[in-house]
């Protein structure tokens, strides 16, 4: 056998518990080959797997799609990484919005946030369900940051 780790060692190079590792085995995720004294053993393609399940599972795909992505036979493989793209394109979105609000919230005078009444107008669509966050806020001139101190003004008009 080439060169492989012990559990131990192949989970300390993933920053994993152990059981983890097993409980992948259970699952089917990985098949660790054996030594002399039934030890797991740990080779190059077994590491690849577990960086594949980290990235995979930090990505947010759940182990049963992890083991439809792994199974070059299942058939309903590309459903399932189709499915997938979505979800990240979908989270991404919400990110960006997030990113998004936060950096208005940082650059608006106002210290109670709530009362600003573009972030105001934000947060009244996301309370009344109608809709989603805005796609992009209009570009910022870094001159002129948000007062955000009444409903005049500039500020005003782009919380319409």
């Amino acid at each position: 056998m080439k060169s492989s780790l012990p559990i131990g060692d192949a989970a300390a190079r993933f920053s994993l518990p152990t059981h983890v590792l097993r409980h992948w085995e259970d699952m089917g995720l990985l098949r660790p080959e054996r030594d002399g004294g039934g030890r797991r053993r740990y080779a190059e393609d077994d590491l690849v797997r577990i960086g594949v399940i980290v990235r995979s599972k930090n990505a947010g795909m759940s182990l049963e799609q992890i083991a439809v992505l792994l199974d070059e036979q299942a058939p309903e493989r590309h459903r399932v990484l189709e499915e997938h793209l979505a979800d990240l394109a979908r989270r991404m979105a919400d990110m960006e919005r997030s990113r998004l609000m936060t950096e208005h919230a940082l650059r608006c005078r106002a210290h109670d946030i709530t009362t600003c009444p573009r972030f105001r107008a934000i947060m009244d669509e996301v309370v009344a369900g109608t809709g989603r966050w805005r796609e992009a806020e209009p570009p910022v001139d870094s001159d002129r940051v948000s007062t955000d101190r009444g409903a005049e003004g500039r500020d005003a008009a782009s919380a319409r």
